[in-house]
C-alpha cells in the first residue's frame, strides 16, 4: 500500500494532565480533524456553584489521521501531546461508530456516567475530601459511589471509605485497556 492510500481513521491521543483543550486547539489550528468530548458538570468548589465544561475522558483527545509519517510527527509535536494510544507496534484505531456515538452523546441533554471500574490492587490517590493526599490500594466497592482504600504501613494496614469521585487511579497499574480511555 502506498503512503497516499493509507486509510483515515480515528486514534486516541494521550495528553499531558489538564492539557486536553490546549492540544485540541493546537491540532485544530494545524488543520487536523480533532474531537474533544466534553460534558457540563457542577464545580466542586465549596465557595461557589458554577457549571464547567470538562473533558469526558480526562487526558485524551481523538484525532483523525492516516498516520502518514509527516502527519504522525505533526500530531506528536503539538504542545501537550504525549503519544497515540496503541500496542507496542503501532497506534490502534478507534472505530468510526464509537466517535460518532460519542459526538451524539455529548450534544444531547442528560447525565453521562463515565469512569473505569477499579480492580482490587489498583494504586489510587485521594484527590478531594478529608483524606486528600492519601495514597493507597483500592480494596473494594462499598455501595453506590463508595470505595474502600487500604493504606499499608509497618506491616499493618488501615482502611478508609471514601466517595469514588474523590479518588484517581495512579498510572502504571497495568490494568488499562490498550486504546479506550476510561476502559478497564
Amino acid at each position: 500500500m502506498r503512503v497516499s492510500e493509507l486509510p483515515w481513521q480515528w486514534f486516541v491521543l494521550h495528553t499531558r494532565s489538564r492539557f486536553e483543550k490546549v492540544v485540541h486547539e493546537g491540532l485544530f489550528k494545524k488543520a487536523h480533524e480533532v474531537f474533544l468530548p466534553q460534558i457540563r458538570v457542577r464545580s466542586r468548589r465549596r465557595d461557589r456553584r458554577v457549571m464547567l465544561d470538562v473533558p469526558l475522558f480526562p487526558g485524551y483527545v481523538f484525532v483523525r489521521s492516516n498516520l502518514h509519517p509527516t502527519h504522525h510527527l505533526d500530531i506528536l509535536k503539538t504542545v501537550g501531546a504525549v503519544r497515540l494510544i496503541g500496542n507496542k507496534d503501532l497506534p490502534v484505531p478507534v472505530p468510526d461508530q464509537t466517535v460518532a456515538s460519542l459526538k451524539i452523546m455529548v450534544t444531547r441533554e442528560g447525565q453521562i456516567q463515565t469512569g473505569r471500574r477499579l480492580r482490587r490492587g489498583d494504586r489510587v490517590i485521594v484527590v478531594q475530601g478529608p483524606f486528600t493526599g492519601v495514597v493507597g490500594t483500592f480494596t473494594r466497592y462499598r455501595g453506590i459511589g463508595r470505595v474502600v482504600v487500604q493504606i499499608e504501613a509497618l506491616g499493618q494496614y488501615a482502611s478508609v471509605e471514601v466517595d469514588e469521585s474523590d479518588i484517581e487511579a495512579l498510572p502504571g497499574d497495568g490494568h488499562k485497556t490498550p486504546f479506550l480511555p476510561g476502559g478497564g
